[in-house]
Order: C-alpha cells, then sequence, then structure tokens
C-alpha cells in the first residue's frame, strides 16, 4: 500500500493506492509546511485526522511533497516525524512541492510553476528539474500567491487605495482590526496562511473589476519578470501553473504572457489528482514490473 501526500501551507491532500494503483482513499489534513510548522504541531495535524492513524502500521511506503521542503532542515524535520508514525513503511520519501508539481503537469520539457498559498518555479528538462532561484519564502518574494495578494489587499484598505465599495465589502467579510492583523502576523503561527486567506476575496465575485484585474495582472507581471524570465528556455517551452490561483486567474495569466511572447501550458487546479495518474503510469507499474523480473 503506497501513500501519496501533496502538502501546501494551507491543506495537505493523502491519497492510499493499493498494489494495482487503484484509490483505496483520499484524506485531507491542515497544511504540513515543515519551515513554518513547529515539530509538535505537524505531529497534531497528522494525528487529528481521523483515517491517517489507521494507516500508521499498514502503509508499506510513503511518498510526500511539500512546500518547505526543498531544503536539508525542514525536509529532515517531516521524514523524522513520517518515519516515527508509519513504522512498517520500508520507504519514506520527503520532496519539495516543485517535484510533484512537475509530475502532475508535465513529462516533457517545460517551465513548472506553483501559484497557490505561496510561489515558484523551476525549469525541467524531462528527466531534472533546475531552480534558477531559491525560494525565500513570503516574506521577501512569493509572487503573485495567495500570501502576495492578501498583503496587498491589507495595505491597498489601510492606504485607502481600494475602491469605496469594495472597501465595505472586505470590511463585512474579514476582521480588520489593526491589533488582530498584528497578533496573526507577529504573534501566531502561519502567518503566510493566514495571509492568504484574504486573496479568497478576489475570486469569490461573479466578475473581476478593473481592481481586481490591475492587483492580479501586477501580481503575475512580476511573477512572470523574476521566476519566469529568468530561465533562458522561457520563450522555447511550454508555461504550466499549479495552484488555486492559477486556476482562478487562468484568463488574467493568458493576457499577461501574451506580452513576452510566452505559449501557456496546463493549468491545474489540484496537483494530487496529476500525481496519481503519473504514479500510475509511471512508478507502480515499474514497481509491478520489476518484482516480476
Amino acid at each position: 500500500m503506497t501513500i501519496i501526500a501533496d502538502g501546501g501551507s494551507t491543506k495537505c491532500d493523502w491519497i492510499l493506492l493499493d498494489s494495482k494503483g487503484e484509490q483505496v482513499l483520499k484524506t485531507r489534513t491542515r497544511g504540513l509546511n515543515p519551515a513554518v510548522v513547529s515539530e509538535e504541531e505537524l505531529y497534531i495535524r497528522i494525528r487529528e485526522n481521523s483515517e491517517l492513524p489507521t494507516l500508521f502500521e499498514t502503509a508499506e511506503r510513503v511518498d510526500f511533497y511539500g512546500a518547505g521542503c526543498g531544503t536539508d532542515t525542514p525536509k529532515a524535520l517531516l521524514t523524522k516525524i513520517l518515519k516515527s508514525l508509519f513504522v512498517n513503511a520500508t520507504s519514506v520519501t520527503v520532496k519539495e512541492d516543485l517535484m510533484a508539481a512537475v509530475y502532475a503537469a508535465t513529462t516533457e520539457p517545460g517551465i513548472v510553476c506553483i501559484l497557490g498559498t505561496g510561489s515558484n518555479s523551476c525549469y525541467y528538462d524531462g528527466e531534472k528539474i533546475y531552480r534558477s532561484i531559491p525560494s525565500l519564502g513570503y516574506t521577501l518574494m512569493d509572487e503573485a500567491s495567495g500570501n502576495y495578494f492578501g498583503k496587498r489587499l491589507i495595505r491597498d484598505y489601510y492606504y485607502q487605495r481600494m475602491p469605496e465599495q469594495l472597501a465595505k465589502e472586505f470590511e463585512e467579510r474579514f476582521d480588520l482590526d489593526a491589533d488582530v492583523i498584528k497578533q496573526n502576523l507577529y504573534r501566531r503561527p502561519n502567518p503566510n496562511t493566514y495571509l492568504a486567506s484574504f486573496a479568497e476575496f478576489i475570486f469569490t465575485g461573479h466578475e473581476v473589476n478593473g481592481y481586481f484585474y490591475k492587483l492580479i495582472s501586477e501580481g503575475m507581471i512580476r511573477f512572470i519578470d523574476y521566476r519566469i524570465m529568468c530561465y533562458k528556455e522561457a520563450q522555447s517551452v511550454p508555461i504550466h501553473f499549479i495552484g488555486s490561483i492559477a486556476h482562478f486567474s487562468v484568463d488574467i495569466i493568458r493576457d499577461c504572457m501574451k506580452r513576452y511572447h510566452l505559449d501557456l501550458g496546463n493549468v491545474i487546479r489540484r496537483p494530487i489528482d496529476g500525481l496519481l495518474e503519473y504514479y500510475r503510469n509511471n512508478v507502480l507499474d515499474v514497481a509491478e514490473s520489476n518484482s516480476q523480473n
């Protein structure tokens, strides 16, 4: 039995597959980003799910792909936690979410971008991924991500740059008391997820108005400038996008890419679905054929 997990800062999807690649279970936990969530809290978030503990002794393989798993320290932390929980698994691997994004989007060369709670990008040559710029997270980078747009909304509201009617609606949807905002940003865990929660305001309306269009376009242009055009292959391969922000902004992304003469590839809201197909076609079949040889 193989467990595949795709973990972001906001949520983590888990799928259990049998030896034939059939889905046995699909469940979800809160986000498991080891770069911003403490070890104790990571344990709590996994254990509080009612279904995962039933697999602690039966899972044979656990492959986790997650935000915050691109550097050694958080990667080692989550690996230790998963090994301590899934005690009989003979294989436990933790890889960065970019790998899951690539597997979900393409098997051919291309640039693969993540636009969710956070943002990232890489070039995939058909075998390996290459990052031109390391990600320094939500404080310094993460252009066009949920937390990027959340910050923009809050700033525009306080600087009175948000249209009056939208500002009233924003007040009705969120607690915008300055002390509450500062408490969540500087005193409580997961400030990136907190900021990203405000971004929902942009995508829940019936249409994209002028203010939202400008907001999203500016973020996308920054992302293209910093995280796509840094690859020399940008204008010769498709550009794929993964994540909810990309899914809801696809028309604006397409408009922004035209001025750079870029080719929009696949846009996938939930990478776990594409990851499932990748495992069925490329991983489990290989494992089965190897066992027969």
